[in-house]
């Protein structure tokens, strides 16, 4: 079935969609002036950019991120750090896309509204495949693999799927599947998840990820447009909708992180957020930034490289299981089992461990820092205690649920 409008002179290709609009709320406030997939992330990236990179290194160089809230520092991002990937005399290209205010004059509704307030991109580029991507997880993996598999069964939807832990499926969309893979039904955030049959401890999690034949998406997202009663969301609309009446199947994440346990992150709380920065810590991290065979590429960075700076007794800059980004001076204090982002700063006699600090944050002479989330620009005073007093804590500071303390641009330190 032909898409009405497609120019027919185009070359068939894979169109990505990115969905990069999210708030974030439950990641406040690290998303106070920004949205959840430009949140940083191990120093120097953002979270969007493990999506970018899977698609470059799947060979797709075709991509519409699709943003809204807050985007302004999201757009920077994309504009300066990752238009230099694509090749326009080779017709590539990474393109930022607005909410297109329908009749109703809103901006997206839902993800589904989302793709179809932007149905005319899909004619105009007529691509073999579709493939929708949310914008803010963390994982790397071949999306070629599932088109393929997507190809293979003919299917009108392919559904990325990963096992979590029965106890965590409420968190999820939850897939039921046969053998084969044909999707038998889908269960959006259920408080009873369906298990796995033969592992009872785990159920198959949608991870956000869909292939689609362009027909069946125009022509889904347009009927559920129509529907007044719906939400607008894949999860919870689209997907229900289609396993009774389309050809739908399952894809099982492939890492390409190649480690002995399956490698994705939601980092939708901060406790959550983080733990998967943690996970890059360690002689044998659990998530591999190092593997040149699966780069995850970042914004380049005009910055000089990382230093530690002085070597008396009693006041030696030193960095220890940690990672320094470029700009980043440690001046005497000590760095323990934490990230820095760049241009980050630690003064003489300051420690910091088990903490994350943004770019330019500033830790003042002797102060000490642990167990933290630091905000973009904050300046801690020399002497400041953060992470060792529970009850002074409490009242000047965010702490998560984990004991995580988070400290907002605004914090009165």
């Amino acid at each position: 079935m032909e898409i009405k409008g497609a120019r027919p002179d185009r070359r068939k290709r894979v169109l990505a969609f990115v969905l990069a609009g999210g708030k974030g709320q439950r990641l406040e406030p690290l998303t106070t002036y920004t949205p959840k997939p430009a949140v940083t992330f191990g120093g120097i990236y953002r979270i969007i950019d493990f999506t970018l990179s899977n698609c470059l290194n799947s060979d797709i160089y075709h991509i519409y991120a699709l943003v809204q809230y807050k985007s302004a520092d999201l757009i920077r991002h994309l504009r300066d750090g990752w238009q230099n990937y694509f090749s326009t005399a080779r017709g590539e290209y990474l393109e930022v896309i607005p909410p297109q205010y329908a009749a109703n004059d809103q901006s997206y509704a839902g993800t589904a509204d989302a793709i179809y307030q932007n149905l005319y991109l899909l004619e105009q580029e007529n691509p073999d495949h579709v493939v929708i991507l949310a914008g803010d997880h963390i994982y790397k993996m071949d999306y070629r693999k599932m088109i393929a598999c997507h190809r293979d069964h003919d299917a009108d939807l392919t559904v990325g799927s990963v096992e979590v832990p029965l106890k965590e499926g409420s968190e999820f969309g939850i897939i039921q599947s046969d053998a084969a893979g044909r999707v038998l039904g889908f269960q959006e955030k259920p408080k009873e998840p369906t298990p796995i049959p033969g592992n009872p401890s785990c159920c198959y999690a949608s991870m956000g990820i869909y292939v689609f034949k362009p027909a069946a998406l125009a022509e889904v997202l347009r009927a559920d447009a129509a529907d007044a009663s719906s939400s607008h969301d894949f999860g919870k609309d689209v997907i229900a909708r289609m396993v009774s009446s389309r050809s739908v199947f399952t894809y099982s994440f492939v890492d390409e992180n190649r480690k002995t346990a399956k490698y994705w992150r939601d980092a939708g709380t901060l406790d959550a957020y983080y733990s998967a920065n943690m996970d890059l810590i360690g002689v044998d991290p659990v998530l591999n930034l190092y593997d040149e065979g699966w780069p995850i590429r970042a914004a380049a960075l005009h910055a000089p490289p990382p230093k530690t700076v002085f070597r008396d007794e009693g006041r030696t800059g030193s960095a220890v299981d940690s990672m320094l980004s470029p700009g980043c001076i440690v001046s005497g204090g000590t760095v323990v089992h934490s990230i820095l982002s760049p241009h980050a700063c630690v003064h003489s006699w300051a420690h910091v461990e088990d903490s994350i600090l943004f770019e330019r944050v500033d830790v003042g002479r002797r102060a000490r820092v642990r167990r933290a989330i630091v905000a973009e620009g904050v300046k801690i005073p020399p002497d400041a205690v953060i992470g060792y007093d529970e009850a002074r804590d409490r009242a000047r500071f965010l702490i998560t649920d984990g004991g995580v303390i988070v400290v907002s641009k605004d914090a009165r330190i």
